[in-house]
């Protein structure tokens, strides 16, 4: 079986044990007056469980391969250095800074940090594009989160609250 195929068996696996939690875990815990609304907090997570059994099943029947194309090549384990493999790095590593500075600095600072350095290190050097998309971005899910779905996120650092 390809490496592909693999990926698709875990990430199948991974759905199923989320689309078991969605469907028969959570539902049991709600409260009893919750169990009237339309719109349940498992809701979305029996979507995405859904999509990916799909998406898994869809790959791991291979379905998705075109018969006349060619044979993609291998990964060449020995080469990882020409896939990359810093930039992903780099990311992972920003990712868990994110995590860390989330609480301390604050979530419309951390997030615009984030996701400029993240566009650097991807290789975008226009910043009179990125700093905008960023800013807006950033205060667009502040403003949904916050606003919207009444989720409390501390927006500025702990020092300026």
């Amino acid at each position: 079986m390809t490496l592909d195929r693999w990926i698709a068996f875990v990430f199948l696996l991974f759905c199923l044990i989320y689309g078991y939690t969605a469907f028969f875990v959570m539902d049991d815990q709600l409260a009893p007056f919750l169990k009237n609304n339309p719109v349940w907090p498992s809701t979305f997570p029996k979507v995405l469980s859904v999509g990916g059994i799909i998406v898994g099943l869809f790959v791991l029947l291979g379905f998705e391969k075109n018969v006349a194309a060619e044979k993609p090549p291998e990964i060449n384990y020995r080469r990882l250095g020409d896939y990359k493999l810093g930039q992903a790095l780099l990311l992972l590593g920003l990712m868990a800074a994110y995590a860390l500075a989330l609480h301390p600095i604050g979530f419309l600072l951390s997030t615009a940090l984030f996701l400029i350095v993240g566009a650097v290190i991807l290789g975008e050097r226009n910043f009179l594009l990125v700093i905008p998309v960023a800013l807006l971005a950033t205060g667009g899910v502040w403003y949904l989160v916050q606003v919207v779905l009444g989720i409390f996120l501390r927006p500025l650092p702990f020092f300026l609250m």
